[in-house]
């Protein structure tokens, strides 16, 4: 009797969220789950499920799919959006923040929106130009720009409604590269820059006019300057060291996952890393350090705490809380039904979270971890294993590792099977301090992260380049065996929430492929993979149903819509985000280029067209003589000027999305310094430099980019002499993903 009457009042509060008025919550109609004929959301409905009521494409008939249209983005860089579709028009975002509306039948351009930036902006972007989506609300479409602009666009013109800038503070390294949200008649937006020096915060605007609402900060201030935001903060404090430092931000930046409830009108935000990594720099003493990697309720007309739920505290190893969340209501034991979150973050907890009181249902681990050995329902936390992660007085071997079990790529929720399908990566990296933690220096408007990562896969080869002693502690660790025996494994999973057993997986390609998932009533999931596959798969068994190649590397998940009863299956096609200059040689952006392209798919469509592969690759040019004075020491202050200050984004790989610098042709290097130290290419997506660099320091990078050319020069001559190839790659060592 008692569970008959907690299912009568939660059917009660869904009824409550569809109808009522004015102050109370708005009207959201949940009770259908799952997008209908518009995708009206990035998640498709509601409750962010990427599932799909429609049944036009089935089991039976989806190896009839072909191309209805293909839109090209006009872009090579990252796509990580999936598209909204409404009542025939389909509006997509793009990378910084571009815009286009689209017929959804024919992809006719209605119009398009590219915002204005100062491109000096893509120095604080630590992993890419990457953008997640839009909204669209009323007659407004409301889209974040990387400069952190929150624009409302008329949905008829795609002209300027109204603006708002979104950051606090212009000295530090925020950007912005997620959805806004919708909740009622606010949009929440959120930041990204947990790596730089930023605090983070969301903040809420009003609709009509784009005035600011209320804004929540995820991480206490310095109290030397006064008192805190608000009562959570307040509460969050002593969960800080005395000693923390608040000159350089702390970190908690919300920069995906934010999802409005309307069952308890509460906006639902998940916190990212700390910043620093390490929690000794960060916290010294330790503690909690709320509100990081904690998924946090925010009722939606004040912006006042309701609850948090912690799911990496005393954070050290870079696993956000930040990926997509999913609403839904699920048999939690004995036929009881409660409203949950569905949540994977990196930590590599399936997590179950009662969207009404903050408590974990169900906490299992999807892949192997050793910061924690488990976790406690009953007193809500992990077990944290600091003997074998804590990598403040020697190296460790962490797993998950910072790219996390799930990251951005939306999973997709079938409540009809109760299967959860997401990408899954089981891997890990090695971590470690590269200098003392006392007195570290504030990098102002630059990198914070304040530890050294080498993921598993390359750290067996990597480990004969290390020190000795470090060698010798990392060869010691109780994972060295897991290293050895599988360094990673990726997969696509169909996972049962509850218990977080896998009904069945499929292989992806290696550890860089990741993709996004859109489940069907149908019983047919669809996702991509780097090598620019489309596959349709059994929801039941992961069989695969029907594939096209497209030629163009697919990360972000498909969506579909129906017009005038044909049903559509669209998905947005481009390489990048975390790691993007490592581009892996089994990507289709390597072999085929990165042209961005939305590509539609109906029954009965046609072929499609597959780019042709990129000529061979060519030994480097001469480079020219090194200036006179230049000296072995100088070049070598140089290769640590680099590696410190531009490795993040010139990789000096082949293919990889900007330039090998050891590939330079004539004017480029006549012109270096005034490309680093003037802006001479700032429009074009290259900062200056001349804040942190002296021009000194300048001509030592370009001595040390000279003697690199040099020898790149030579070793591909030979090479091509031997017949062959010139493809190789170096250690995909880096610190963001």
């Amino acid at each position: 009797m008692a569970a008959m009457i907690r299912r009568l009042a939660f059917a009660a509060s869904l009824l409550m969220a569809a109808c009522s008025q004015g102050d109370a919550p708005p009207q959201v109609d949940t009770s259908q789950y799952g997008a209908g004929a518009n995708w009206e959301t990035t998640g498709g409905d509601w409750a962010g499920s990427h599932f799909s009521r429609l049944g036009g494409i089935t089991k039976d008939n989806v190896g009839e799919l072909g191309l209805a249209w293909e839109y090209d983005l006009g872009t090579a860089r990252v796509q990580e959006s999936t598209p909204v579709v409404i009542d025939g028009i389909m509006y997509a975002s793009g990378n910084l923040g571009r815009v286009y509306a689209l017929n959804a039948v024919t992809g006719e351009e209605l119009w398009t929106f590219v915002p204005e930036m100062d491109m000096q902006v893509v120095r604080s972007a630590c992993c890419d130009w990457a953008n997640r989506g839009l909204a669209v609300s009323g007659d407004k479409v409301l889209v974040a720009a990387l400069d952190g602009t929150l624009y409302a666009l008329n949905r008829q013109t795609g002209g300027i409604e109204w603006q708002a800038d979104t950051i606090v503070d212009k000295e530090r390294g925020y950007t912005v590269t997620g959805a806004p949200e919708v909740a009622g008649d606010v949009v929440v937006i959120g930041n990204a820059g947990g790596e730089y020096d930023t605090r983070g915060y969301v903040t809420a605007y009003n609709l009509a006019d784009g005035s600011e609402a209320w804004r929540f900060w995820t991480v206490p201030r310095d109290p030397a300057l006064g008192e805190q935001e608000s009562e959570a903060l307040d509460a969050a404090l002593s969960t800080w060291s005395e000693d923390s430092r608040w000159d350089i931000g702390g970190g908690g930046t919300v920069w995906d996952a934010i999802n409005y409830d309307p069952v308890f009108d509460q906006v639902l935000i998940g916190v990212g890393n700390g910043g620093p990594y390490p929690q000794a720099i960060r916290s010294p003493g330790g503690g909690d350090n709320l509100y990081l990697n904690s998924v946090v309720a925010l009722d939606r007309a004040t912006g006042e705490m309701k609850w948090h739920f912690q799911e990496t505290p005393q954070d050290n190893w870079d696993l956000t809380a930040t990926q997509p969340m999913t609403l839904a209501e699920i048999d939690v034991g004995g036929g009881e039904k409660r409203p949950v979150v569905l949540h994977t973050p990196k930590n590599g907890f399936f997590f179950v979270i009662d969207r009404e009181t903050g408590r974990a249902l169900a906490a299992n681990p999807i892949v192997r971890t050793t910061w924690a050995s488990g976790w406690n329902l009953e007193t809500q936390r992990p077990v944290l294993t600091p003997e074998v992660s804590d990598y403040t007085s020697k190296p460790q071997i962490v797993f998950p590792g910072s790219p996390g079990a799930r990251n951005w790529y939306p999973a997709a929720y079938d409540p009809g099977r109760n299967l959860y399908f997401a990408h899954v990566l089981d891997m890990g990296n090695l971590m470690f301090l590269p200098g003392p933690v006392d007195n570290v220096p504030h990098e102002k408007n630059f990198m914070n992260a304040g530890a050294a990562i080498i993921f598993t896969p390359d750290l067996e080869a990597a480990a004969a380049t290390l020190p000795p002693p470090v060698r010798a502690a990392v060869e010691a660790h109780p994972a060295w065996q897991w290293v050895k025996d599988q360094p990673y494994s990726s997969q696509l999973r169909a996972i049962d929430p509850m218990t977080g057993e896998t009904k069945w997986s499929v292989d992806s390609m290696g550890w860089q492929d990741r993709q996004g998932v859109l489940a069907t009533q149908t019983g047919v999931i669809f996702h991509g993979n780097l090598a620019g596959r489309l596959f349709a798969r059994d929801a039941e068994t992961g069989e695969e149903l029907w594939h096209v190649d497209t030629g163009s590397t697919i990360m972000a998940a498909p969506m579909t819509y129906e017009v005038d009863g044909m049903q559509y299956v669209a998905v947005q096609t481009g390489w990048g985000g975390g790691g993007w200059g490592f581009v892996p040689p089994y990507a289709a952006a390597y072999s085929k280029g990165n042209a961005n392209r939305l590509l539609v798919f109906r029954l009965g469509g046609g072929a499609v067209r597959v780019p042709d592969d990129l000529p061979a690759l060519e030994p480097a040019p001469v480079p020219p003589a090194q200036a006179p004075g230049v000296t072995p020491q100088m070049i070598a202050e140089g290769g640590v000027l680099f590696t410190t200050n531009c490795t993040m984004c010139h990789s000096n790989q082949p293919r990889a999305p900007l330039p090998d610098l050891r590939r330079m042709q004539p004017g480029v290097h006549a012109g270096f310094e005034q490309i680093v130290l003037g802006g001479l290419l700032v429009p074009r997506g290259m900062p200056k430099w001349d804040d942190r660099l002296t021009p000194e320091q300048v001509r030592a990078i370009h001595a040390y980019l000279i003697d690199l050319q040099g020898k790149l020069r030579t070793r591909e001559l030979d090479l091509q002499r031997r017949g062959l190839p010139l493809d190789t790659q170096a250690l995909t060592i880096l610190s963001s993903y």
